[in-house]
């Protein structure tokens, strides 16, 4: 089941063409093995490899009546086979094809998600430096705290979309294994060298034991990479959203030419694709928990877990690679708007120096509370005034004992604030930093 949000690259990767044509690869895979073990004849490997091909109608004509999806697959080739078509799905399980035909799809979906991370944090990239010393105003609990850069917050985006890289990589070789060793994992009917061969051929892993499937902790994994790289998706996505309130409108998501905001106002510029992608990382974190629920099945196996990856495979990876393009999109075209940031920066008329006040006030020998309740006393009047804190500060007695006005002054600049953020960068871009 394709979902609504795709994108064409992974519409094709979960096509039922692309997954019955997986099929018949591990199956001739394993004829192929089987063959030059001499175990078939190689003119039965000859004629399947020559003639086996499928018809999707067939496959499903024939399922509505054995109501069993690999017996209809076998049967629609068989029919096309003919007389060595006995010696096609030899000595195998459904789920020795279902399993690592699956792993040679999931292989493509892992390459297509690592390409788009890949552009995603080329963009967040190339916006870090272009506003590298672009002064924001930083919020904790959504309040005014002190200034930071715009080019810092994609920096910090870059330096987490890196961190997910490694656990996608290895989560993402862990489903990429393929398993031939029959109805409970003990190779009744072929040797482990078929698996290990078959595997080889097909360029993935084979799992050291299994059962009849490859034990799911692999999928649970694998997913969890995906919810884990959706939540950094959905946390860029929801700052853009609060920049692009009303009140705040440092920063924009894309809006195009001819879009509508709202069929009732139309003055409406809303951050949709970010909301979208706030919905969505829900619906991929809660394949997760689908995922985990998955690793406990019957004994050598049962079934419970397939309807549901039929679902949560399909969709999460498809999920997860259109938000990632999607984000790509807004944050090369993101709107963005200095003068309100400026505009916000003064917005509280000198506050968010106090920390710095603070700090050297307690330089000059005052008692940290004490400094503390100085700056707050002369913080609270500005609040409840609106007055301007410097202004207050400077006709403060307790603090102009201890510093002038040039000194005061000095500590209401945001070149004080922002000093490191060429270190901040080197940390995270390394030498490509010292470049800009």
């Amino acid at each position: 089941m394709i979902p609504r949000y795709t994108t064409p690259e992974m519409a094709e990767i979960w096509s039922e063409e692309r997954k019955f044509g997986s099929w018949l690869q591990v199956e001739l895979a394993v004829c192929r093995a089987l063959g030059r073990r001499g175990l078939i004849p190689a003119v039965a490997v000859a004629a399947i490899e020559a003639k086996a091909a499928f018809s999707i109608p067939r496959i499903q004509e024939i399922e509505a009546v054995t109501h069993h999806d690999v017996i209809a697959f076998t049967t629609a080739v068989a029919e096309q086979v003919g007389e060595h078509s006995r010696f096609f799905h030899y000595g195998l399980t459904s789920t020795d094809v279902v399993d690592t035909a699956q792993a040679l799809v999931l292989r493509e979906a892992v390459a297509a998600i690592r390409t788009e991370v890949d552009a995603l944090a080329a963009a967040l990239k190339t916006m870090a430096f272009r506003h590298k010393t672009l002064p924001a105003m930083g919020r904790t609990h959504g309040v005014h705290a002190e200034p930071t850069t715009l080019g810092l917050k994609f920096a910090l985006w870059y330096a987490e979309l890196q961190r997910q890289r490694p656990f996608l990589e290895l989560a993402g070789r862990g489903v990429v294994c393929g398993k031939i060793s029959g109805a409970v994992g003990t190779f009744a009917h072929l040797d482990p060298e078929i698996e290990a061969e078959v595997c080889a051929e097909l360029g993935i892993d084979h799992a050291p034991i299994s059962t009849q499937v490859l034990q799911r902790d692999r999928h649970a994994q694998f997913l969890s990479a995906l919810g884990v790289l959706a939540g950094t998706l959905e946390k860029i996505a929801l700052e853009i959203r609060h920049l692009q309130r009303t009140e705040v409108r440092e920063a924009e998501e894309p809006f195009r030419a001819g879009q509508k905001g709202s069929s009732a106002m139309p003055h409406k510029r809303n951050p949709v694709k970010c909301e979208q992608l706030c919905g969505l990382a829900r619906v991929v974190r809660s394949h997760v928990l689908a995922a985990l629920e998955d690793q406990a099945l019957w004994h050598e196996r049962d079934i419970s877990h397939s309807s549901v990856e039929r679902i949560i495979l399909p969709d999460s990876t498809t999920l997860v690679h259109y938000m990632l393009r999607t984000l790509t999109g807004i944050v090369a075209g993101l709107h963005v708007y200095p003068e309100a940031m400026q505009r916000n920066l003064e917005l509280t008329r000198g506050l968010i120096y106090s920390g710095q006040l603070l700090l050297a006030l307690t330089e000059r020998g005052v008692l940290r509370e004490t400094a503390y309740a100085w700056v707050q006393r002369a913080a609270m009047r500005a609040w409840e005034t609106g007055g301007d804190f410097q202004a207050l500060v400077l006709a403060d007695a307790d603090i102009r004992r201890h510093l002038s006005e040039a000194e005061i002054a000095r500590h209401f600049s945001l070149e004080h604030q922002l000093r490191h953020v060429d270190a901040i960068f080197r940390r995270v871009f390394a030498e490509d930093a010292v470049k800009s």
